[in-house]
C-alpha cells in the first residue's frame, strides 16, 4: 500500500510539472534545424526543461504556448515569441551581419544563460562572454546562414573567380542530415514511433547533442587552454630572445585559434606584425615525467597548411641515428654546437619533428631559426 502511495504521490508530481511547465510552440510540417536547435536550447534550461512541445501552424493554439519558435511571424522577446519569417526582419547578432534563424535568435537571448549554468558563473562574467562569441560564430552563425539562403562566399566573386566545387559536400552537412530525418527511418527497430513528433524529437536531439558537444569542449578544453597558451605566449622571451619559439607545459593542448588570437592582440593596428610571429611551439607527447617532446611549426594562418618557418628541408623525411647524424654533420661544417642526441624524427614535409627530451626539441627550433 505504501508503495502504490509513493508512486501515485510521484506521479501527481510529474503531472504538476507538466501543467506547471512553460509550454513550447513551434510548426509542423517539414522541420529545419534551426528550430530543432532552437527547442534543444530552450530545454537546456530548468525554466523549460520539463516544458511539452506543441507542433502546429494553428494560431489558436499557438496563443496558448508560452515560447513560440520559428512560427507566427512575430519576433518579440517580451512576450517570448521568436519567429524570423516577417519581411521586416533583419536582426544580426551584435558584431556579425548573418541574418538570425530561430537557432539565432533563441541563443542570442538565452545562450549566456547556458553558458553561465554550464560554468556555473554569473551572466555578466567575462568567460561567459567569451563563450558566447565563440560558439555563436563557430556554430549558431552557419545554421542561420543555411536557414536563410546564405552563402559562406560571395556567389558573385565566386562566379568572377570561376571557381567550381570539385565535389557535392551538401549531404554531409548537418543541416542536410537533420532535413534527412523529416523521413522514417529504416534502421528503426520494428513498433517504435515514427510519427512527424517523435522524428522531429529525433531530430531536435542530434542537433543539440551536437551543440553541447560543443559547448562541453569550449568549456572544459577552449577556456581552459586559452590561459596555457597565454601564460607560455607571455613567457616566449624567456624561452628564446626571439621570442619565435612557445614551450607548452602540457600536449593536447587546442593552441591554434588562442595563439593568432594573442599575437593580434599584441600588434598595432590590423593583422598579425611579422616581426612578432611565433615560429614554434613545443609540447610533450604525453604526461610522462620522460615524455618524448614534439616541435610543431605554427602554419601562416589558422586554416592553412603552409608552415611560416618549415624545420630544415635537409632534416625532412630523415629518423633516429641518420637524423642525429645529419644534425652532427651540419654542425661541425658550420662550427656549430653540436645537437643533443636523441633526435626521433622530421616529417617529409618539415612542418613537425620530434626529439627523446625537451632540451632537444628546444634545441631543434632553436636550429631551425637559423
Amino acid at each position: 500500500m505504501l508503495r502504490f502511495r509513493t508512486f501515485s504521490k510521484m506521479a501527481e508530481t510529474v503531472a504538476k510539472k507538466l501543467k506547471t511547465a512553460p509550454v513550447i510552440g513551434t510548426h509542423n510540417g517539414h522541420f529545419h534545424a534551426d528550430e530543432a536547435l532552437a527547442v534543444y536550447l530552450l530545454q537546456l534550461l530548468p525554466t523549460y526543461a520539463s516544458s511539452p512541445l506543441i507542433r502546429t501552424r494553428d494560431p489558436a493554439l499557438l496563443e496558448t504556448c508560452h515560447t513560440v519558435v520559428d512560427v507566427g511571424g512575430v519576433y518579440d522577446a517580451e512576450i517570448n515569441r521568436y519567429d524570423h519569417h516577417q519581411r521586416t526582419f533583419d536582426t544580426t547578432f551584435p558584431k556579425h551581419s548573418t541574418k538570425l534563424s530561430s537557432a539565432g535568435l533563441v541563443y542570442m537571448h538565452f545562450g549566456r544563460a547556458i553558458i553561465a549554468q554550464k560554468l556555473s558563473l554569473p551572466q555578466d562574467h567575462q568567460d561567459v562572454d567569451l563563450l558566447y562569441e565563440k560558439l555563436y560564430t563557430d556554430f549558431i552563425e552557419a545554421i542561420d546562414a543555411n536557414d536563410n539562403g546564405i552563402s559562406a562566399y560571395d556567389p558573385a566573386a565566386v562566379a568572377a573567380a570561376n571557381l567550381e566545387k570539385r565535389f557535392k559536400d551538401g549531404g554531409v552537412t548537418l543541416a542536410s542530415i537533420v532535413g534527412d530525418m523529416n523521413n522514417p527511418d529504416p534502421t528503426s527497430p520494428p513498433g517504435e514511433a515514427q510519427d512527424e513528433d517523435s522524428l522531429f524529437g529525433r531530430a531536435s536531439k542530434l542537433i543539440g547533442n551536437v551543440f553541447a558537444r560543443k559547448l562541453h569542449h569550449a568549456c572544459h578544453s577552449w577556456l581552459p587552454a586559452r590561459t596555457t597558451v597565454g601564460s607560455a605566449y607571455q613567457s616566449r622571451h624567456e624561452v628564446h630572445s626571439s621570442g619565435r619559439i612557445v614551450v607548452f607545459p602540457e600536449g593536447g593542448v587546442p593552441w591554434k585559434e588562442h595563439l593568432y588570437n594573442f599575437e593580434k592582440d599584441a600588434s598595432s593596428g590590423e593583422g598579425i606584425d611579422p616581426a612578432a610571429q611565433v615560429y614554434y611551439v613545443l609540447y610533450p607527447e604525453s604526461a610522462a615525467s620522460d615524455s618524448k617532446w614534439r616541435v610543431q611549426c605554427v602554419s601562416e594562418s589558422e586554416g592553412s597548411f603552409v608552415s611560416r618557418k618549415p624545420l630544415p628541408e635537409a632534416w625532412r623525411g630523415v629518423r633516429d641515428q641518420d637524423l642525429d647524424g645529419l644534425m652532427a654533420s651540419q654542425a661541425e661544417q658550420a662550427g656549430q654546437e653540436k645537437l643533443p642526441a636523441g633526435a626521433i624524427f622530421v616529417h617529409a614535409s618539415g612542418f613537425i619533428g620530434g626529439h627523446k627530451t625537451k632540451e632537444g626539441a628546444l634545441a631543434m627550433a632553436i636550429r631551425s631559426l637559423e
